[in-house]
C-alpha cells in the first residue's frame, strides 16, 4: 500500500491521458486525486490504486503551472512532499514544490516511463509473457481456428467437416435443421 499525502503528484497507470494528478484528500480507505489536465477528479481504494508516484531525478527538466522550466539538480523531501531544487532557463537557482508542477505531464512513450520509474510490477510482466507464449503456441497448433470459437461443437458438426475435408474437390450442400449449426459447419469446412 502507498503512503498518500495531500499535495503529492501521482500518475494513473491505466489512463495515462489524465496527466499528472494531485492528491486532494486521504481518508481511511479512499484517496481522491484531481487530474487538472483532464479536468477530472477520481477516487481510488488506497490498497489497490493503479497509481504511481512521480518523482523526478537530478538532470530531469520539469515545468511549473506558471511556465517556469527547471533543470533538477537536487531533490529534498519536506513532510512527505518533494521539493525540486535546480537552475531555471535564465540561470537562476530556484526551488519548485511538487504541487507546483504543471498538470500536462504525460508519460506515454516507453523510454519516458522507464527513465522516470513508471513501470508495472514484475507479476504483470510475467502474466503478459505467459499470455504471449500461449498465444504463440496456439497460433502454431493445427486446430488454431477451432480454439478461438465461442461455441460448443456438436459431434455431427465435426463429422460433416471431416467428411467434406477428405474429398478431393468438395461440393456440398449443408441442409441441417434450424439451429443445428450450418454456419459453424461451413466455418469448420473452410478452415
Amino acid at each position: 500500500m502507498h503512503e498518500f499525502k495531500p499535495g503529492q503528484r501521482w500518475i494513473c497507470d491505466v489512463d495515462l491521458q489524465l496527466g499528472l494528478g494531485t492528491v486532494r484528500t486521504v481518508e481511511h480507505r479512499i484517496v481522491t486525486i484531481n487530474f487538472g489536465a483532464a479536468g477530472e477528479t477520481r477516487s481510488y481504494a488506497k490498497q489497490s490504486a493503479p497509481l504511481t508516484r512521480v518523482v523526478f531525478k537530478a538532470g530531469d527538466v520539469v515545468s511549473s503551472h506558471a511556465g517556469v522550466t527547471l533543470k533538477v539538480t537536487r531533490i529534498n523531501e519536506r513532510d512527505g512532499l518533494i521539493v525540486y531544487a535546480g537552475v531555471s532557463e535564465s540561470g537562476n537557482s530556484l526551488e519548485l514544490a511538487e504541487e507546483q508542477l504543471a498538470h500536462h505531464l504525460q508519460l506515454n512513450r516507453p523510454a519516458e516511463r522507464l527513465f522516470t520509474g513508471q513501470f508495472d510490477q514484475d507479476k504483470w510482466f510475467r502474466i503478459r509473457y505467459q499470455t504471449l507464449l500461449n498465444r504463440n503456441r496456439l497460433a502454431k497448433a493445427p486446430l488454431y481456428g477451432l480454439t478461438g470459437t465461442r461455441t460448443s461443437l456438436i459431434p455431427h458438426q465435426l463429422y460433416i467437416a471431416h467428411e467434406v475435408a477428405r474429398r478431393y474437390a468438395p461440393r456440398v450442400l449443408l441442409a441441417d435443421e434450424v439451429g443445428l449449426g450450418k454456419t459453424i459447419e461451413a466455418g469448420l469446412i473452410l478452415h
